[in-house]
């Protein structure tokens, strides 16, 4: 299932009026941003993750309903196609397969040059900004960041943390610098020379894992703290100076 050129472009133009009301965002930011939402280890509601995701920029540019209607009907559209895309029982049945359609935006040279002389970015921020995916891995990081409750710290000690570890740093790769990427790459795939577009691929095989990850390694439900109930003959505790089976125990 992939999203539509209609979907797409709804959510283009989101990005662009939220940009007008101080929200840093793109295309490809808002969906490595929901990905991460999706890939969590709970459900996270619209209520939760909006302001999360946009501050209240969202507020102030979809004032009017029918305009805010419109506006979440975009952003639910493309977290739909993203939810299929991440089903569990359909990742389970194809382990091998990549179901992830991640929306990057693939950069050159003259995008680059331009960005630069434009004063947009500097050309060591252009290097790493505009490079496939490095924006979507941004999104997905920042998601992380704002849910960090739900995204605790792997324990490397253990085989399952470092597999989780491995996942993260699998996105994450999508942001470095050459140097760092270099390194990183060397210890990872010794011996491999990864092209950007397997280094997308294998991002998207890290989320489809990590959404599995979490099928075993669920949240823990808060604890309950059950007061003792007094006995039908003590005091009732609400103070009314009756006892307890003629007043709350009755």
């Amino acid at each position: 299932m992939q999203s539509t050129e209609a979907d797409i472009e709804a959510l283009e133009q989101l990005c662009e009026q939220l940009s007008g009301f101080g929200a840093d965002v793109s295309l490809e930011w808002v969906d490595g941003f929901m990905t991460a939402l999706l890939a969590s280890r709970r459900a996270i509601m619209p209520s939760e993750w909006l302001p999360a995701m946009f501050g209240d920029a969202f507020e102030r540019a979809f004032a009017d309903p029918p305009a805010a209607t419109a506006a979440l009907s975009a952003l639910t559209a493309r977290w739909n196609v993203l939810a299929r895309q991440l089903d569990p029982a359909e990742l389970i049945e194809e382990p091998d397969g990549t179901r992830l359609g991640p929306l990057m935006i693939t950069y050159d040279d003259e995008a680059r040059r331009q960005a630069v002389e434009a004063g947009i970015l500097t050309q060591e921020e252009a290097e790493v900004a505009l490079q496939t995916g490095a924006l979507w891995a941004d999104g997905f990081r920042s998601a992380i960041e704002a849910f960090a409750e739900d995204w605790p710290q792997p324990d490397t000690d253990t085989e399952d943390g470092r597999w989780y570890d491995d996942c993260l740093m699998r996105v994450f790769a999508l942001m470095l610098e050459s140097a760092d990427l270099a390194e990183y790459l060397q210890v990872s795939y010794p011996g491999e020379e990864l092209t950007r577009d397997q280094l997308v691929d294998e991002a998207c095989f890290a989320v489809q894992d990590l959404r599995l990850y979490w099928l075993d390694h669920p949240a823990k439900p808060p604890t309950r703290r059950v007061e003792p109930t007094p006995g039908r003959n003590d005091p009732c505790p609400c103070g009314s100076g009756r006892k307890y089976k003629r007043c709350h125990g009755a």
